[in-house]
């Protein structure tokens, strides 16, 4: 049996993986931009190459993919602006300012319309701009949003546009075309909407796998329903490994009904001591970190309304 000496290791570094041709270590290969496993000195040897590298390239794709989307990210969560505490993870929680784009959490604007003056009650509580006075000066400064590359501005104007509200008519094929634009600005929510679309084919096709892309996208960009939908599709498929990966990731953020499966999967052996120990702190200081006075306040005069 042959075997790969460390000097051959490093020659083949600096080997063109289609002719053999070598740089002699000057750096004049370029990698294979998709999985980095080999070289070439150009593109005419990238292109001959092709048929026999091409499986190899596949699978290293579909593995560094799958690290990137089991990987726990990094905290990246959006603060409101008023209040500086982290948005609330609940978008119910959370209100979309047209005139500035600003999202703030609904524990502010309660505050805000509760304490302020009567001249100041229909103001921005950001930006101090006069509340909009009919449903067509909402949707142009939304349309304004949007042609200033507002992410959450496509998001809300594409939902107004899918449900026929605020005076729009209802237009699915400007709904998935403002989603797209918005996912390709990287918004989680842009991704998880056009996921669950492509799901049920209720506005558009339907088709699996662009369900499962941009659900997966979502998940890496932090959305934590996408995250937690990932999770439970694992579990349903039998890969428990794999589910409680995702559902602790969400669980970290502050996902409650992650954080009861998590609890379910410690109780069946699928989650260890550890990771489950790791993960009650992790999901408590995120709930923590989203918490006040002013939006349990919120929350309650909420409730009261039924709404």
């Amino acid at each position: 049996m042959s075997t790969i000496t460390t000097k051959n290791a490093d020659d083949s570094k600096h080997q063109c993986a289609a002719c053999g041709d070598s740089d002699d270590g000057g750096g004049s290969l370029r990698a294979c931009t998709a999985c980095n496993l080999v070289k070439y000195c150009n593109r005419s040897c990238q292109v001959a190459h092709w048929p026999a590298h091409k499986n190899a390239c596949k699978k290293r794709v579909a593995e560094l993919f799958d690290e990137k989307l089991l990987k726990l990210p990094p905290p990246h969560h959006e603060d409101c602006p008023i209040c500086y505490l982290r948005l609330p993870i609940d978008l119910d929680q959370i209100m979309y300012q047209s005139c500035c784009g600003k999202m703030l959490c609904r524990g502010c604007v309660h505050e805000h319309s509760v304490a302020a003056s009567d001249t100041e009650k229909k103001k921005c509580v950001f930006c101090r701009t006069e509340a909009p006075s009919s449903d067509e000066e909402n949707i142009e400064r939304m349309k304004k949003r949007v042609e200033a590359n507002d992410a959450w501005a496509m998001v809300n104007l594409g939902e107004f546009y899918l449900l026929g509200m605020k005076g729009l008519r209802q237009d699915h094929a400007k709904t998935l075309e403002l989603l797209h634009k918005s996912a390709k600005l990287g918004n989680h929510f842009a991704h998880f909407n056009l996921s669950i679309c492509y799901q049920t084919g209720g506005i558009g096709e339907n088709d699996t796998r662009k369900a499962t892309y941009h659900g997966q996208l979502a998940a890496m960009a932090g959305n934590v329903r996408a995250r937690n939908s990932l999770g439970c599709d694992e579990g349903n498929a039998g890969n428990m490994d794999r589910a409680f990966k995702h559902l602790m990731i969400s669980a970290n953020v502050g996902c409650d009904k992650s954080m009861k499966e998590v609890q379910e999967g410690f109780r069946r052996g699928f989650v260890t001591k550890d990771d489950y120990a790791k993960t009650i702190r992790a999901h408590g200081n995120s709930i923590d970190e989203m918490k006040s006075d002013d939006r349990d306040r919120s929350a309650a005069f909420c409730a009261s309304k039924g709404s």
